[in-house]
């Protein structure tokens, strides 16, 4: 028997018990969705029993206890487990007509997959082990205490820590989630916990069947299965049909959430693609062996006795494809699915959909400046609205009605179908429009859907200014528009004076501030010059006083020397030139000169002395001699006048330097 790939995959899970989506596609896509053979897989053939095996005549028992050290020749077999031994006796009633035959049974390993803050443990233990072991394990790859351990996503609760696994009906495969009591929770794990789930994710989902991204944000608190949902009302594609590359290898179940996943924050890169559809053949299942004889194939046809109605051929149905999924979590996925399946259902005749939240629409036409301000218009569709086709394709397609809503309106469109979905887009109404605009909206008859809301914004309130209902014509849709756009032009003009007379006045106040601040700058980079010339002058003044002082404080030390030189001079010799005395003549830089008698043996330095008590330092003249040609400063001021070989009457010349 052949049937839809949603029917095989139901049967699928009703026959093998897997909850999880995934696990269960995987089963049938490596068995090419052959049920008998996925089935199989999934369960072997040790672990299947005909409805003729379950009789009552044989019942099993098991109990956990210690392997004994002796062998038994009982009927009993023990299963060896790390800590724990099963025994599973068989007892055979042996009614007349029943056949006696021996069950082994075998303990199963299951996987835990243990969310715990941002990582993922993995523990394998064994199905005859107690809850208590699990806690044991988790103890010692966390070091969380069994006590503090919170554990949560069991498929049934256990009643003790002493609950054996295998009777809580367990998948091979299981994912829970561990929490620690607040006591036990340190102020860093909390603080960690609580910013990943607050913190905000944007997926870079590049879809490869149509070569498109889509970045979406989801909070850290969504679940990798509303990631699946988003991308399913983008793209149309169904989970069981998605093929995802770039997910953590620690994702293994689609109810965890993006903050335990381990993906990349802020951004993480993903990439989907659509599962290849395959041709449905219809197989037909031999259930006989090949070699069996006819009367042993009647004998498993009886043992069965399936009735042949479960053989009927269902051929798939075409189901139209809502607007929006029942249960939209974003508000921009559920536009942009709105928009597209909108074209698809309706043609290419329709309005521009804002894609996006409500209250951006609204921030986007009616919070805006009043000349760039624009109506509001909201669709509200039901599917179930036999009004919805005409009002669609023929009025909101009109071409006239097209051009009014594309020169004046922002048009938002939303599908309230679903229950769900209306009560969030009354929800959204409510945080931005408040509580009277939910509840106008809220009261809005299911019979005369589908609205066109139009909503503008009064005298610095944003409000409904009326509601078209369905049931009107061509005529009756654009009086309403054209009506409510004079209404709007009529506001938005008096907004537009009182907008434009604020502005002038701004402008006034901003001209007066700029003038007042460019006079006040300006006296203050007088006052700054004003300063700054006054404290030049006190700084050249006190310059000049303090060259002054030094001057005098050098003059005084000069004169000092002088004088101390004068002192020490020694007196001129009273002899006539000649037996040892000498006369010597300095022409002074004015044309004067000077003339002194000093003895043959006297110093240079007494002649350079005699010039400075004169009032010629040496720093300050140079005292030459014509020939031959020195000078005699620059001479050893130690040698005698007859060692510089100086003439009785000797003539030198004092120059300046």
């Amino acid at each position: 028997m052949a049937g839809t790939r949603d029917e095989i995959l139901a049967d699928f899970q009703a026959c093998t018990g897997i909850d999880d989506v995934g696990h269960a596609i995987k089963y049938l896509e490596e068995s090419s969705w052959d049920l008998l053979a996925a089935v199989n897989q999934a369960m072997p053939s040790g672990t299947q029993q005909l409805p003729s095996e379950m009789s009552p005549d044989i019942e099993m028992i098991e109990e956990i206890e210690r392997m004994p050290h002796s062998s038994s020749s009982s009927s009993s077999q023990t299963v060896n487990d790390t800590k724990n031994s099963v025994k599973v006796d068989v007892i055979e009633n042996s009614k007349p007509g029943t056949s006696k035959y021996k069950n082994y049974a075998r303990a199963r390993t299951l996987t835990f997959c243990v969310n715990y803050l941002s990582r993922v443990y993995i523990i394998n233990i064994s199905e005859s082990s107690s809850v208590k072991d699990l806690r044991q394990l988790i103890w010692e790859q966390t070091n969380v205490p069994r006590c503090q351990q919170r554990l949560r996503g069991w498929k049934k609760s256990p009643d003790s820590l002493s609950t054996p696994l295998h009777t809580l009906d367990l998948p091979k495969e299981n994912t829970l989630y561990m929490f620690t009591s607040p006591d036990f929770m340190t102020d860093d794990d909390k603080s960690k916990c609580t910013e990943r789930m607050t913190q905000t994710y944007t997926l870079n989902i590049r879809d490869e069947t149509h070569k498109k991204t889509y970045n979406l944000k989801f909070s850290g608190s969504s679940t990798v299965l509303d990631v699946k949902s988003g991308i399913d009302a983008l793209i149309n594609v169904p989970i069981r049909n998605q093929q995802w590359k770039g997910w953590p290898s620690t994702v293994k179940n689609d109810s965890i959430m993006l903050a335990q996943t381990g993906i990349s924050y802020p951004e993480h890169d993903l990439f989907v693609t659509e599962l290849p559809s395959k041709e449905e053949k219809k197989e037909v299942i031999d259930l006989v062996e090949s070699d069996s004889s006819l009367e042993e194939a009647y004998d498993v046809e009886d043992s069965f006795n399936v009735d042949d109605d479960i053989f009927i051929d269902i051929k798939t149905t075409t189901k139209i494809q809502r607007l929006m999924p029942d249960n939209v979590m974003d508000e921009t996925v559920g536009t942009l699915h709105f928009a597209e399946q909108f074209e698809k259902r309706y043609g290419q005749a329709h309005p521009e959909f804002f894609t996006g939240k409500f209250k951006d629409a609204v921030k986007e036409s009616c919070l805006k400046p009043a000349k760039e301000r624009k109506l509001l218009a909201v669709y509200l569709h039901h599917d179930n609205s036999i009004l919805a086709n005409v009002f669609c394709a023929q009025l909101l397609g009109f071409e006239t009605v097209l051009q009014v809503l594309s020169a004046n309106f922002i048009v938002w469109g939303w599908d309230i179908t679903s229950e769900f979905n209306k009560q969030r887009f009354i929800l959204s109404v409510n945080e931005t429009l408040g509580s009277v605009a939910a509840l106008a909206m809220k009261n809005i008859d299911v019979d005369t859907l589908p609205v066109l809301v139009i909503i503008m914004r009064i005298r610095s309130n944003t409000e409904i200014f009326t509601t078209v209902h369905g049931n009107v014509g061509v005529s009756d849709l654009l009086t309403n528009l054209i009506h409510a756009v004079d209404v709007f032009q009529e506001y938005r003009r008096a907004d537009i004076d009182v907008e434009e007379e604020r502005q002038a006045r701004e402008r006034v106040k901003q001209e007066q501030d700029r003038a007042y601040q460019e006079s006040l700058a300006a006296d203050r980079a007088k006052e700054k010059a004003k300063e700054q010339k006054k404290m030049e002058e006190e700084l050249e003044k006190r310059r000049k006083e303090e060259a002054e002082n030094e001057k005098l404080v050098e003059e005084a030390r000069k004169e000092a020397h002088r004088r101390a030189l004068e002192d020490n001079l020694p007196p001129e010799p009273q002899q006539a030139v000649g037996d040892g005395v000498l006369k010597v003549k300095v022409w002074l830089p004015a044309g004067k000169y000077l003339e002194r008698r000093f003895q043959s043996d006297t110093p240079l330095q007494t002649l350079l002395n005699f010039l400075i008590v004169e009032g010629y330092p040496t720093e300050e003249y140079k005292v030459l001699c014509s020939w031959p040609r020195r000078d005699l400063t620059s001479m050893d001021s130690q040698l005698t006048l007859m060692d510089l070989k100086f003439c009785p009457q000797e003539t030198v010349i004092l120059e300046e330097r």
